[in-house]
């Protein structure tokens, strides 16, 4: 298929509405015409171009998934350019067209040849998903709750290093995840909200007085909400309630039905008034497979039924093997979202945060032609990228 095409006759989910019988015109992989497929037909120009009959299916923006670990046996901490391109192809099959590389808690010799080997395939074609720059999770994380991570690794907040990075890969670091009461770490928010890095929260046993300090230093995201944080108590808030009160912080959720129930979804949603809500998968390693045995960075993982935990900590949950379109279905189908809050969730939220909303994350005019083409039962049928067609489910 060509980067130019016509779909017609869909529901098309835009920021504002829903555009019934609605038609996408896509030119040289950029969204050229939104609106009725009546107004379309009749531009001569658009009448010749090659048509895809949506048969009153949804098209939606591509999803953003900001927090992945990998997928099909391979990790973005351990993985080469083919291991990049398996982890993007899966994904991408999944109806993500934008995702970050997002490392564990590990040496800081391992976390600098994650950044080598990803800015080196950033300038290569990226055929599938596009992979948008690195998501540092950890090593700057609490001892006292390292969920999944290797706590032989976490190191106090080190500014001194993300500058390096920064200097040595300008722009290719969009998220850092640490403990925001860790001491230096005021000093490092300040430095990430200077580059324009997302500064997030997560593995942290900060009260709610210190996200507050925070967040007054320009912290405003936090990752996989109540999960590896302090929980919420109506006399100690702790981070939890912080995440759910202070308006500033975007709220992560693994939307599962295992890391979090989809009564508090619904109620992260509705304080965050669902501009702050993002769907994540925190997907491992094992996205993809099977129940067995695997690896999250240098630790041990087993699944079984879909759970993943570590091998040596039964009843800790490792990741996930979620998948943005299973992810999207459950915040509607489980939690109540309509279509459009879902899709802002997956898509809309998670553009604007790492700032690629310029260029994706909903279909507008102008805008990559990063397209869904998803079924009233919310199953995937087809997955644009750049106007490309690399999954097509008929």
């Amino acid at each position: 298929m060509s980067s130019t095409f016509l779909i017609v006759h869909a529901e098309v989910i835009t920021p504002t509405h829903i555009i019934h019988d609605g038609a996408v015109a896509v030119r040289d992989g950029i969204i050229a015409f939104t609106g009725t497929a009546q107004g379309i037909l009749e531009d001569p120009y658009w009448r010749q171009a090659e048509r895809i009959e949506a048969k009153g299916s949804y098209v939606l923006p591509g999803f953003i998934d900001i927090h992945v670990h990998g997928g099909m046996h391979e990790d973005f901490t351990t993985a080469d350019s083919s291991g990049i391109d398996t982890i993007l192809k899966f994904h991408s099959s999944q109806g993500t067209t934008s995702m970050l590389a997002t490392t564990m808690t590990a040496p800081k010799e391992v976390i600098d040849q994650v950044l080598a080997v990803t800015d080196t395939y950033r300038r290569g074609e990226m055929p599938y998903a596009q992979l948008e720059g690195v998501h540092l999770e950890g090593p700057f994380i609490s001892p006292k709750w390292p969920g999944a991570q290797n706590p032989d690794h976490i190191t106090p907040p080190n500014r001194a290093w993300i500058e390096a990075w920064e200097d040595q890969y300008p722009g290719l670091i969009k998220q850092v995840t640490f403990a925001p009461e860790r001491e230096g770490a005021l000093e490092l928010i300040r430095y990430l909200r200077e580059k324009g890095i997302v500064a997030a929260a997560g593995h942290t046993d900060a009260t709610y007085e210190e996200i507050q300090a925070a967040v007054q230093a320009g912290l405003h995201h936090a990752v996989h909400t109540f999960n590896a944080m302090t929980p919420l108590h109506h006399r100690k808030p702790g981070t939890a309630g912080a995440i759910l009160s202070m308006p500033e912080i975007s709220a992560e959720v693994i939307a599962d039905g295992i890391h979090v129930h989809p009564a508090v979804i619904s109620l992260i949603a509705a304080v965050k008034h669902n501009r702050n809500l993002i769907l994540i998968t925190d997907a491992m390693s094992a996205a993809g497979l099977g129940d067995g045995d695997y690896m999250l960075g240098d630790l041990p993982v087993v699944m079984k039924n879909n759970v993943c935990t570590l091998k040596d900590q039964e009843g800790t949950l490792a990741g996930s093997t979620l998948t943005m379109i299973r992810g999207f279905r459950y915040l509607v189908q489980h939690v109540g979202l309509t279509i459009q809050q879902a899709s802002e969730a997956a898509s809309g939220n998670p553009a604007r945060l790492i700032r690629i909303d310029h260029k994706t994350g909903m279909i507008e005019t102008g805008k990559q032609a990063d397209l869904l083409l998803v079924n009233h039962q919310l199953e995937l049928e087809k997955v644009w990228i750049k106007g490309r067609m690399i999954h097509n489910c008929n």
